[in-house]
This record gives C-alpha cells, sequence and structure tokens, in this order.
C-alpha cells in the first residue's frame, strides 16, 4: 500500500513539475518572440462633412451606415449672401467612404466648418495599438503582425507594423501635470499603427482586438 502511495504521490508531482515547466515555457516563448497587448483598438481616419457657407439646412439626404462617393452632393444650405455661389451651398463628401454618424438636422442654422456628419473609408483602417515603454525597442516597421478582433470570434487577421509614436499617449493628455510634492510613476504607453495585409469592409471603427508583434 505504502508503495503504491509512494508511486501515486511522484506521479502527481511530475504532473505538476511538467504542468508548470510548461507553462514557464509557454510564457518564456510568447516573451521572446511577441509583444503582444489587448489595449489595441480598430480604427481610422474620422472625417467630418461641413458646410462651405452659413446658414439654413435646407436638405441632407444621408442616413448612418450609406455609402458615399467622393464630392457626391449630400445636401445643401440656404443662402443668404448675394456673393454665395449654387456650388458653394452645396455639401459634398469629402471622401469615399460609409457615414458612421450623423448630426446635421433640416432647419437648423450651420456654421462654416461645422459638423455635420462623420465619414471613415473601411479600406483604411488599422489597428492603434499601445505598446508600453519598455517594451518599444523591440518594435520597428515592417514586423509581421497576429490580430483577432472580439467582432469575428475565431477568426484570425494579420498585419505590418506601419508607424511607431513619436511621442507618449499621455503627452497629448488634456489633464494637467500633478504639481504635489509627490510622484508615483506610471508606465508610459506609446501608440503603434498597424496595418491589415488584406481588409474586411465589415469591420468596425472603435472595436476590441489582441494583437501579437513577431520580433524574433
Amino acid at each position: 500500500m505504502n508503495g503504491k502511495r509512494k508511486v501515486l504521490i511522484i506521479a502527481i508531482l511530475f504532473v505538476m513539475v511538467a504542468a508548470l515547466g510548461s507553462v514557464a515555457l509557454y510564457y518564456w516563448y510568447n516573451g521572446t518572440y511577441f509583444v503582444s497587448t489587448e489595449d489595441a483598438t480598430v480604427t481610422g481616419d474620422l472625417v467630418k462633412v461641413s458646410p462651405q457657407i452659413s446658414g439654413k439646412l435646407l436638405e441632407f439626404d444621408v442616413k448612418e451606415g450609406s455609402r458615399v462617393v467622393k464630392d457626391q452632393i449630400l445636401g445643401r444650405v440656404e443662402m443668404d449672401n448675394l456673393s454665395d455661389s449654387i456650388d458653394q451651398s452645396a455639401i459634398r463628401a469629402p471622401i469615399d467612404g460609409i457615414v458612421i454618424k450623423k448630426q446635421g438636422i433640416v432647419g437648423e442654422i450651420e456654421s462654416v466648418g461645422q459638423t455635420l456628419a462623420v465619414l471613415v473609408d473601411p479600406k483604411t483602417l488599422y489597428i492603434n495599438a499601445n505598446i508600453e515603454e519598455k517594451k518599444l525597442g523591440r518594435i520597428h516597421p515592417g514586423q509581421t503582425v497576429d490580430i483577432t478582433i472580439d467582432q469575428f470570434e475565431g477568426e484570425k487577421f494579420t498585419g505590418t507594423v506601419n508607424y511607431v509614436g513619436q511621442a507618449s499617449n499621455s503627452t497629448f493628455s488634456l489633464l494637467p501635470s500633478s504639481t504635489s510634492g509627490t510622484f508615483t510613476k506610471v508606465v508610459q504607453k506609446i501608440p503603434v499603427r498597424i496595418e491589415f495585409d488584406q481588409h474586411d469592409e465589415q469591420l468596425l471603427p472603435g472595436t476590441n482586438s489582441l494583437i501579437k508583434i513577431h520580433v524574433k
């Protein structure tokens, strides 16, 4: 009985050591060959639709989710000044893209430069990943990236590091720096832009992703 118990204990210890070894090997391998983060989102360059002249919005025939082409007339503003032309009263799409936000309401008085809608080109979406400063030295443009996106559970995407930011996110924060006598060191993160190897027009800006950058 004692012999069997010893064998069982040894077997359990062996399994535990093997399991711990496998976990350690997994973390060593990932830490050595990859830089990964869950602090990453699908994003794109958001372009606003604005009137060329100020005046009452007479028509604005767009819906969220609609596809538009560059220079397509989306609406018109009432001309209040004799110097205004019919062409200036037209509200045009600045790019090919999809309307992801509509804000203009017919009948409102709109100003030059005021945002009436927001467009994004689904063919130019990319991943914005925030990488800890200590890991930044291992990252450079051209590296291969494995991408998973919460929107498409189970699917794999690939991409390439396109640009490594030249300043931390906190540099652009609107919050003032602390002037108190105490100081708490905070790990800074730098944005890294990752281009998709193939674009999927079903991707939605703002959705979460997990990225693994091949560094070896």
